[in-house]
C-alpha cells in the first residue's frame, strides 16, 4: 500500500470544564500544548501537524510557535466532533483524498505523549489497509482496575474493540472484584483515535448514541453506529493533565534536572 498523507490533528480547547485554561498552562518554561505540539512533530512519518481551537488567543499562540490553526466552532461536544467540523482543510493540509487521509486525533493535555505512539500508530493504519479508525490500547494494571476515570476496552480475537466502558471489562463471576485481573488481561484505552479522513467527515450524519452520553466517551458513538474500531497494543498509558493534580505533577515530571 502506498504511504497515505498524515495530519496530527490537535482538538484544544481553551475553556475546559475541568481545567480552564490548562492547554496554556505553564509547564517548564513552556505552554503545555507546545509540548504537545513539539511532540507530535517529532513523530516519524507525519506530514503535518494542526492545531483545531475555538479559541483566537490559542491560534495565535500557535502561529507564534510555527504551527498551523484552524478556528472551530465553540459548540463542538468532542475532540472528534471539533476535528470533524474542520476535516475538509485537514484533507486539503494534507495533500490527499479524504479515503487516503490518516487523521490522528491528539488530546492538547498530554505534554509527555511519546511520539513513538504516533509512528506505530500510522505503521499499523498502513498494514492494516487503512481501517476506518484505529486507536492504541495498553495492558492495565490491576490498582486502576476500578477506576471510573481509567478506560478500559474489551477486544475481539482480531483486535477490534467490541466496547468501551469506564467499568471493568469483562466482569468476572464467582470471584471477588479485587482479583479479576489475576484471570484475564484487562486493557486500557490510549486517548488517540486514527481516523480514515472519509470517515471522520461522516461524524455529524453518525445517529445520537444513548452509550456516549451514558458513559461520557465519545467512541461509543462509532461503536453505536457499527463503524469498526482496530486497536494495537502499546506498552502504557500517556499521561494526561485533567486536574490541577495533575498539571502539578507533569510540571514535577518535566521541570529540568538540577
Amino acid at each position: 500500500m502506498t504511504p497515505c498523507p498524515v495530519v496530527v490533528a490537535v482538538p484544544a480547547r481553551l475553556e475546559s470544564s475541568r481545567l480552564p485554561g490548562k492547554v496554556l498552562a505553564d509547564i517548564a518554561g513552556r505552554p503545555m500544548l507546545r509540548h504537545v505540539l513539539e511532540l507530535c512533530s517529532h513523530a516519524r512519518g507525519v506530514d503535518h501537524v494542526v492545531v483545531c481551537t475555538d479559541s483566537e488567543l490559542v491560534r495565535e499562540a500557535a502561529a507564534a510557535w510555527g504551527f498551523a490553526a484552524l478556528i472551530t466552532s465553540p459548540r463542538c461536544n468532542s475532540g472528534s466532533e471539533r476535528l470533524a467540523s474542520v476535516v475538509k482543510e485537514l484533507v486539503e493540509a494534507g495533500g490527499g483524498l479524504a479515503a487516503e487521509t490518516l487523521v490522528i486525533n491528539v488530546q492538547g493535555d498530554q505534554p509527555l505523549l511519546d511520539p513513538c505512539i504516533i509512528e506505530a500508530m500510522v505503521e499499523r493504519f498502513q498494514a492494516l489497509g487503512a481501517p476506518p479508525v484505529l486507536t492504541p490500547v495498553y495492558p492495565l494494571e490491576a490498582a486502576k482496575l476500578h477506576d471510573p476515570n481509567v478506560v478500559k476496552v474489551l477486544r475481539a480475537f482480531d483486535g477490534r474493540a467490541i466496547t468501551f466502558s469506564r467499568s471493568a471489562m469483562p466482569h468476572v463471576r464467582d470471584l471477588p472484584p479485587e482479583l479479576w485481573a489475576s484471570r484475564t488481561i484487562y486493557w486500557g484505552h490510549v486517548g488517540l483515535y486514527g481516523y480514515r479522513a472519509d470517515v471522520l467527515a461522516g461524524w455529524g450524519a453518525l445517529p445520537p448514541s444513548p452509550l456516549e452520553e451514558l458513559e461520557k466517551l465519545e467512541q461509543l458513538r462509532l461503536i453505536e453506529a457499527g463503524v469498526p474500531i482496530a486497536t494495537f497494543v502499546v506498552e502504557q498509558d500517556c499521561f494526561s493533565v485533567d486536574t490541577p493534580e495533575q498539571l502539578e505533577q507533569a510540571r514535577r515530571l518535566l521541570a529540568p534536572k538540577a
